[in-house]
């Protein structure tokens, strides 16, 4: 396979991006300098080369700790809970959410074969105690999303004395907190619930 069609190949993998927009994108960094396509490729390669999960929250980072785990200014009585770590600049952005943050590393799926063991659980698990007054579940309005909010309530209710809450329902039933606006997730945390 030529180095067109590899990259092609590659960037087709990505989520969202079809052959056609790999296409298109492959021969937008051809036609740029040379030193452009080199400061992307050196940008991919640092990001794999740096970027782990935080040891606290699971949150992708350059550090460890992460920058929200590392703050002061953050509130540890507070965790959201989130199924990945892109969900996170989503809550960020909103400017309604000043706690920590607990990544899950996915959602329950039995279906594809994805259970309890095969997320971040006993990381939350044992990051639940005295400061934290509230656990927040922000997992996405999906079906693995509330099955996921379900599991994590009535495990949280039978192991710990904290508040469990759930995002409202201002976001919409099967979107993902990542593509959702500001004002929507502010919404959201507005109206949360009890579990």
């Amino acid at each position: 396979m030529n180095a067109i069609e590899t990259l092609v190949g590659e960037l087709g993998r990505l989520p969202g991006i079809g052959r056609k927009t790999a296409q298109r994108l492959t021969y937008h960094i051809l036609k740029g300098s040379r030193d452009d396509a080199r400061r992307l490729a050196r940008a991919i390669d640092r990001l794999a080369s740096e970027v782990r999960l935080c040891g606290a929250c699971g949150n992708l980072s350059d550090m460890d700790p992460c920058e929200f785990c590392r703050s002061p200014r953050r509130d540890a009585g507070q965790l959201c809970v989130v199924e990945e770590a892109s969900d996170i600049p989503a809550i960020e952005n909103s400017g309604n959410f000043g706690g920590l943050y607990h990544v899950l590393g996915g959602r329950l799926s039995p279906l594809d074969g994805v259970g309890p063991e095969d997320l971040n659980i006993r990381g939350l698990l044992r990051r639940i105690d005295d400061p934290v007054r509230e656990v927040i579940i922000a997992t996405n309005a999906s079906v693995e999303g509330e099955a996921t909010a379900t599991y994590l309530q009535r495990l949280l209710a039978s192991s710990a004395d904290v508040r469990i809450t759930r995002l409202a329902r201002g976001l919409p039933v099967g979107g993902d907190l990542e593509y959702a606006d500001g004002v929507t997730i502010a919404e959201a945390f507005a109206g949360r619930r009890e579990m």
